[in-house]
């Protein structure tokens, strides 16, 4: 038993119902305990965060929000690796690419803080009617309101940034249930927020006791944005429940597609499609998972990955040459291993992989054929598993692409400029990648899943437009 306890972040005193266990998902000792309240502390966290929003002469000026934003990655930065250490011990995700994700969330919070030089409101054209004349109109921006935040384990350090810096940068008061897997990252930040000078009401975390409890923070009416970062089910269910007025942005996953054309060089698409599709052990929401490559180079195709995800070590992730880590829990690696057998039993073929390794560690695997309807093939599988598909037809892979209810990221492989617009202006996406991985991002580019893998768009400038509120003044004056 680990003698590292965690209470919540709830500005005010409320005493806890009981603990979380967090556990390292490699070997699964516990590394922490986190307490848990149930809708007593929900109620007292809301409770602050309603009665700082409706006290404006409380509300933090830019100027000092800016500071705070830029103390706070300083002192991330003072931090970074112990962060890094931090998130891979709770999630599983390789310290090398730990390491990035801080970086991420440094630069994500410097971001946040830019914002508030850079964007405004707009004036609205007035005397272009004789009703209009005499007046000048004009926007400016405030904050929605109390922010309810619920995150996800993969990145818990710059998920929660996503989610808490654009709230602090918008004057929105924060409180964010981070993943049961990986609270701790989010803990932290809380600390590091306060310890640069934000008051702890403006920012709190909190675990709660059960799912009924964690509804009922999400769905109170003092809550003006909802902020979700999870799985399809729960963020649908989620939004369905919402009080009335309540706004929210949902960020679910895909299966993301990717088309090869067979002019190209494998050597210039194997390294990116084994990095996309194996990074993180696949539990990245857009991950590559479905490759439809033309006939005369699929197998070939499908080989070449092989042997990268072979060359790629799997184990424990705070070791410095680790490459692929652990699925978050072992029911996880179950469920791949299942999803993974049942495509090989129905006529996909099994090029590499296909075993655990461990309780929680699973061979990168690589699939050729797989059957259209193999729940490798219509579902997020997260998890460290590719599929490759020969197509004769270029408008065929186009087809199969998007035939699911999910649509994210895709991303098409070609050296010819009139495939690579046709594709990517018929593939059913939000962004597609030319050239590159479908997990390509940076953090302030807009970042949204379309149909059932989400609403609205992430990216830290749109959250920060979605936490606030345009409002208009119209001055009418005498002589104007």
């Amino acid at each position: 038993m680990t003698d590292r306890h965690f209470t919540h972040r709830i500005a005010e005193p409320v005493a806890p119902v009981g603990r979380l266990e967090v556990r390292n998902p490699f070997d699964l000792r516990p590394i922490a305990t986190v307490d848990v309240v149930d809708r007593a502390g929900v109620d007292r966290a809301l409770a602050v965060a309603h009665a700082l929003f409706r006290n404006r002469d409380a509300w933090l000026p830019a100027h000092e929000r800016v500071a705070i934003l830029h103390r706070t990655a300083e002192l991330m930065r003072e931090q970074s690796e112990a962060l890094a250490l931090e998130a891979t011990r709770e999630g599983g995700k390789p310290l090398v690419d730990s390491r990035i994700e801080v970086a991420r969330a440094i630069d994500g919070m410097r971001n946040c803080a830019e914002l508030l030089r850079s964007e405004g409101g707009h004036q609205i054209p007035m005397g272009a009617t004789a009703a209009s004349a005499g007046r000048l109109a004009f926007t400016t921006r405030e904050p929605i309101g109390p922010i309810v935040a619920v995150s996800a384990f993969n990145h818990p350090l710059n998920l929660a940034v996503h989610q808490i810096g654009p709230a602090v940068a918008s004057g929105c008061p924060v409180v964010i249930k981070p993943a049961e897997d990986t609270p701790l990252s989010c803990l932290r930040l809380i600390d590091l927020l306060r310890e640069a000078g934000l008051p702890s009401g403006w920012a709190q975390t909190l675990m709660t006791d059960s799912l009924e409890t964690a509804e009922a923070l999400v769905t109170d009416p003092r809550v003006a944005f909802f902020s979700f970062i999870g799985s399809a089910p729960v963020g649908w269910h989620l939004r369905a429940r919402l009080a009335p007025g309540t706004r929210c942005a949902l960020e679910h996953g895909g299966v993301a597609p990717v088309i090869v054309d067979r002019g190209i060089a494998l050597d210039e698409v194997v390294p990116l499609l084994a990095k996309g599709g194996f990074y993180h052990a696949g539990q990245v929401c857009v991950s590559v998972q479905r490759v439809y490559a033309d006939r005369m180079i699929a197998e070939t195709l499908a080989q070449a990955l092989a042997e990268a995800g072979k060359a790629m070590p799997v184990g424990d992730p705070t070791r410095e040459d680790t490459a692929i880590g652990p699925l978050i829990r072992p029911a996880e690696t179950a469920r791949v291993h299942t999803w993974i057998h049942e495509a090989v039993g129905a006529g996909g073929r099994l090029i590499s992989g296909g075993q655990p390794l461990s309780e929680t560690c699973y061979a990168p695997t690589v699939l050729l054929d797989p059957p259209e309807d193999a729940r490798i093939s219509t579902h997020e599988i997260f998890g460290p598993v590719v599929a490759v598909y020969a197509y004769d037809d270029p408008n065929e892979a186009v087809r199969h692409a998007n035939a699911l209810p999910f649509a994210f990221q895709a991303s098409v492989f070609t050296r010819d400029l009139g495939f690579a617009l046709r594709a990517a202006t018929r593939l059913d996406a939000s962004a597609v990648m030319i050239n590159d991985h479908t997990a390509f991002r940076v953090d302030w580019m807009p970042f949204a899943g379309l149909r059932q893998s989400g609403l609205g768009t992430g990216g830290i400038p749109h959250s920060f437009r979605d936490m606030q509120v345009e409002k208009m003044l119209v001055l009418r004056a005498q002589g104007f």
